[in-house]
């Protein structure tokens, strides 16, 4: 007789990261996804080892001060070990942080895939070249996938946890380098490109560089045209490139973790996001809600004291008035305002039950992050909110 099956453990993030190489991390702002990601990536780095890196994209420097590094960029740098012991933890692998900088990643992917020397420098000697890709639509997003990317493919870290910019930026994020490739081969960049292309101009686009000459000047139109035409010319490398990072995003090593609250805008943000993630056929691993009313506050025991303070505040006012040396009137008004306000807050808590249920029926993990005394500023904090999520 065959024996019975055990039930499979409940998932939960320690398994899911376990199983992955790279988790990217989404929301809205202000739900605490940029610590989020952090506090996680500092858990498997003490749980389970190996080099784990956590890449922030969002501009803020939020994640510097949580991980106690003073400052770091581009270039990965290492959560000290004294940090670890003054949080009281041991890690079985290493933590690294960076966060993404656009100019330095733009200089990086220009000499990955300039076709030659000559074209490499043209396009960074360009007078346009130090100012425009800050600003360049995009920009910002498409380097922060070719980072990713290249992370990835060194084979350095055994887990890239990445934090995205706010829900619909994030959109623009997974895009980026389709978007980028597309406007390589658009109608107008051979606009922008017609003056270095040839001296004469047709007909019909004339007038177009006849206002533009006037308003910016024949210089800024040549600088221009020069400048997309040389990188046009690694149209082929993007391509090539975002098709690569297309096939990473899909592949079953990579997840994505939406993080909300249960108000009622971030979760409208959260489902708007998971709908996009089922629509591009992309992994969708745990949704982590932040700031999470207690359980306990939907107890029934719970429920009726906070009923007999409402409804009987007067009769246990009096009954422990004398001991606790309180006058029985203020002390009434005390009791039925903390039954009233119990109630109030069981309500919220009702609502985020039935939100959360709601939610849940997606990802393979939903984990809960209570509301904390205090902020997280410090690795100690980050141990604290990743073993509220972790396991």
């Amino acid at each position: 007789m065959a024996k019975p099956r055990k039930p499979e453990a409940a998932p939960t993030l320690e398994r899911l990261f376990a199983a992955k190489e790279i988790v990217i991390h989404c929301g809205s702002g202000g739900v605490g996804k940029t610590t989020t990601a952090a506090a996680a990536a500092t858990m498997a780095a003490i749980h389970q080892g190996g080099r784990v890196l956590v890449l922030t994209v969002d501009p803020a420097r939020r994640l510097a001060n949580a991980l106690g590094i003073e400052r770091f960029g581009n270039v990965e740098t290492r959560v000290p070990d004294a940090a670890f012991a003054a949080a009281g933890v041991e890690p079985r692998g290493e933590l690294w942080a960076a966060m993404l900088d656009t100019k330095q990643g733009w200089d990086d992917l220009i000499k990955r895939h300039a076709p030659d020397e000559k074209t490499r420098d043209a396009i960074l000697a360009n007078p346009l070249y130090q100012n425009l890709m800050n600003r360049f639509v995009q920009s910002h997003d498409y380097v922060a996938m070719e980072r990713l990317y290249e992370l990835h493919s060194s084979g350095t870290y055994d887990l890239i946890v990445v934090d995205t910019p706010p829900t619909r930026n994030a959109i623009d994020f997974l895009e980026a380098p389709a978007r980028m490739a597309d406007f390589f081969s658009s109608r107008l960049l051979r606009w922008l490109t017609a003056p270095a292309r040839s001296r004469v101009v047709n007909f019909a686009s004339k007038p177009f560089y006849t206002v533009a000459d006037r308003i910016l000047g024949t210089q800024f139109l040549q600088d221009i045209s020069e400048f997309f035409l040389l990188m046009q010319g690694m149209y082929g490398g993007f391509v090539e490139r975002a098709q690569a990072v297309e096939k990473v995003l899909h592949d079953r090593r990579t997840t994505f973790v939406v993080v909300s609250t249960l108000e009622s805008a971030p979760v409208r943000e959260a489902e708007f996001f998971i709908e996009e993630l089922r629509t591009r056929k992309l992994h969708l691993g745990a949704l982590v809600l932040n700031k999470v009313l207690p359980s306990s506050l939907l107890d029934r025991k719970a429920t009726t004291t906070a009923r007999m303070l409402e409804d009987k505040a007067a009769g246990v006012a009096a009954a422990v008035a004398e001991p606790l040396q309180a006058e029985p009137e203020q002390l009434a008004r005390v009791l039925k305002e903390v039954g009233t306000s119990f109630l109030n807050f069981q309500v919220v808590a009702q609502r985020e039950a039935e939100t959360r249920a709601e939610m849940a029926a997606v990802p393979e993990v939903v984990a809960s992050v209570p509301y904390f005394d205090s902020d997280i500023y410090d690795l100690s904090g980050l141990v604290r909110l990743g073993a509220a999520i972790w396991r």
